[in-house]
């Protein structure tokens, strides 16, 4: 049994590995500001020591994925929080790993895909990838995220924690069929018929199955070589126009509107989002995973997509039917 402490866990990908790890039988802490009694808890500010660094010393495994979520308009105090809460939390958790008694032997970090340029010729491969923040065709504004992204790998490779293992998760988009997750919301599109290409559709989606995420993570536990960036992806990105469609045939429309970049603009401004989230081609693939031998379960998106789109119907069907049930029925 493994000792995992997840600080920043109470999200949807934190979610998704919490559900993984304590299937199979091991002890899950998960930090976060919030105290959720049914999520098992602790409650730490994710900048200064306090009780909660007890839970790191002594646990086999931290998995950092503290940080203010991007999905916002990027004004000066949003971005200020985006960059802030993710530098202190690594800075904190390198600190608290630093004095424990007895340190964890691996710290999976929490990074992003979207540091990889923003590209359609070849696909970004961990030692062969670029760098983003100089597309001549790339919006200025764009350039922010590839800042945090920088920012929060520099912090990491500061840290002084010189018996655990560092592993920087440049991990593209967690799909699974959680209410408000990303495949969440890209199916409630396709459902009312706005699920076509965005902008020209040519730009790459990289994306990865829950099921794949939790296993990768397992596996970069187990193999005790592995350090620094690893790409946390799918083998198959795919453009958006073909990635929208494969979602439609999935849940079985053909109707799916398009949406080009102005209107995308305008929805995004209304929805307190960037359309960055929607228009940036993130053509990455797992390097090191695939050379290393990791096999994907979900590979291609099809494949995939129906397999969220069947989870997703099941989900909602469990939900639907607590609904209706008598309240004299346990």
């Amino acid at each position: 049994m493994l000792k995992i402490v997840i600080p920043g866990g109470s999200g949807q990908v934190g979610s998704i590995l919490t559900r993984a790890f304590r299937s199979d039988g091991h002890e899950v802490t998960v930090l976060s500001r919030h105290a959720h009694a049914s999520r098992q808890t602790v409650v730490w500010d994710g900048k200064s020591m306090g009780p909660w660094c007890d839970h790191i010393d002594g646990a086999d495994v931290v998995i950092n994925l503290a940080g203010r979520s991007v999905d916002c308009r990027y004004n000066k105090a949003n971005r200020e929080q985006i960059m802030n809460s993710r530098i202190d939390s690594v800075r904190i958790v390198g600190q608290a790993i630093c004095q424990a008694a007895k340190p964890p032997r691996v710290w999976l970090q929490a990074s992003t895909a979207t540091i990889y340029s923003h590209r359609f010729d070849a696909p970004n491969v961990e030692d062969r990838g670029l760098i983003g923040g100089c597309e001549p065709d790339a919006p200025s504004s764009w350039k922010f995220s590839i800042d945090v992204a920088n920012a929060w790998e520099r912090t990491l490779d500061e840290a002084t924690v010189p018996t655990t293992r560092k592993v920087k998760l440049r991990s593209a988009m967690t799909m699974s069929a959680d209410k408000g997750g990303i495949f969440d919301v890209l199916l409630r599109l396709v459902r009312y018929g706005l699920g076509g290409r965005s902008g020209s559709g040519r730009q790459y989606i990289s994306w990865l199955h829950h099921e794949d995420f939790a296993r990768a993570i397992y596996w970069l536990i187990e193999h005790e070589t592995v350090e620094g960036a690893v790409n946390i992806a799918s083998p198959n990105p795919i453009p958006n126009a073909e990635f929208m469609r494969a979602i439609r045939e999935a849940w079985g429309t053909r109707i799916g509107l398009p949406a080009t970049e102005w209107m995308l603009g305008i929805g995004t401004f209304f929805l307190r989002t960037e359309s960055e989230l929607i228009l940036k081609s993130r053509r990455v693939v797992p390097g090191l995973l695939a050379e290393q031998g990791f096999e994907f379960r979900h590979a291609t998106w099809p494949e995939a997509a129906r397999t969220l789109c069947r989870d997703w119907r099941a989900l909602r069907g469990r939900r639907k039917a607590i609904e209706v049930q008598p309240c004299n029925q346990p």
